[in-house]
């Protein structure tokens, strides 16, 4: 009987659910939206709707576990501690209400979304050589996976990797954590959409592209398009977003002397946009030590599978 794994990687925005074999092919998938309900009862259900779906798809395998990726997710106890891009409040046990929907399965592992982005790119994606680096993760938050000889670290309480809450401007931009100035404020989705509307601002300009879209209706992909096509604002959206998120990096290596820095999410697809701003800030800032040592490098897995299988991942390495 082939064996399979699940891999649920819970999003602010959406969730991935899909079953991944060992080799690293995702055999089916499918994507709920991430409520805003609050209720878990309500969202576990949906969850396991659709997990039931796709297992019964698959009868003749057997599924060994399920791996979870969350933001706040902690490894040691299960839990989803006080993620401030979801709605549920507190400390959320997905794992031991999902023992008690799947008796069956006895492996179901928890860790945070970018940690198991780390894992998913050390296994199948362009770190299988690389024993020293991070994993940025760029979403509707900035979280950051941390592997130092060739292990994960999760640190003392399980939370280690929470790049994108350092500090880059004080008093900056007020997080979604309530604290003001965090790097995810200004580099994930959402911060490079407060970019581009306070530019807009501060400018008064009408002739940009981007004015004509509300808050909600804006994304790094409209960003993208408007930069392409020549437009001055949206090509200084990114080269902020770009010096910001090089302050990062950079004080990321000064802390772990890294190999290199992997970079996923849906604002990368902007490219040199970002990539070489970020760049460029990163090794203006880097003490002369680290300088041209760091490589920064987009991930090397499927955009629409990486998730998944990061979070999937957890159960073959703890079935090792």
């Amino acid at each position: 009987m082939n064996k399979v794994a699940i891999g649920i990687d819970i999003g602010g925005t959406n969730t991935a659910i899909g079953l991944t074999n060992r080799e690293g092919k995702v055999l089916i998938k499918q994507s709920i939206p991430t409520p805003k309900h609050g209720i878990i009862e309500l969202y576990l259900d949906d969850i396991v709707k659709t997990m039931k779906a796709l297992i019964n798809k698959f009868t003749s395998s057997e599924v060994v576990g399920i791996g979870i990726g969350a933001p706040n997710g902690n490894y040691y106890d299960g839990s989803i501690d006080y993620a401030p891009n979801l709605s549920f409040k507190g400390k959320v046990p997905i794992v031991t209400l999902l023992k008690e929907k799947f008796q069956n399965i006895k492996k179901v592992h928890l860790t945070n979304d970018a940690n198991a982005a780390a894992l998913g790119e050390k296994i199948y994606g362009g770190a299988k050589d690389f024993n020293d680096f991070v994993m940025f993760t760029l979403g509707t938050g900035i979280g950051s996976g941390i592997v130092v000889n060739g292990n994960l670290l999760y640190g003392h309480s399980g939370f280690a990797g929470e790049c994108g809450h350092m500090l880059i401007e004080p008093n900056g931009r007020l997080c979604g954590c309530g604290v003001r100035g965090h790097l995810e404020a200004y580099c994930s989705a959402n911060g490079i959409k407060r970019t581009a509307f306070e530019l807009l601002a501060q400018n008064n300009n009408t002739d940009s592209i981007l004015s004509n879209y509300s808050l909600a209706d804006l994304n790094s992909k409209i960003i993208y398009n408007a930069a392409k096509s020549g437009d001055l604002l949206a090509i200084e959206v990114f080269k902020l977003t770009g010096y910001w998120l090089g302050i990062g990096l950079a004080n990321t290596i000064h802390h772990l002397d890294s190999q290199a820095i992997f970079l996923f999410g849906g604002p990368l697809a902007a490219g040199d946009f970002i990539i070489k701003p970020t760049v460029e800030s990163m090794e203006k800032h880097l003490l002369p030590i680290y300088r041209n040592k760091v490589k920064i490098i987009p991930s090397q897995l499927n955009g629409g599978d990486a998730a998944i299988l990061g979070a999937s991942s957890l159960v073959w390495i703890e079935n090792n």
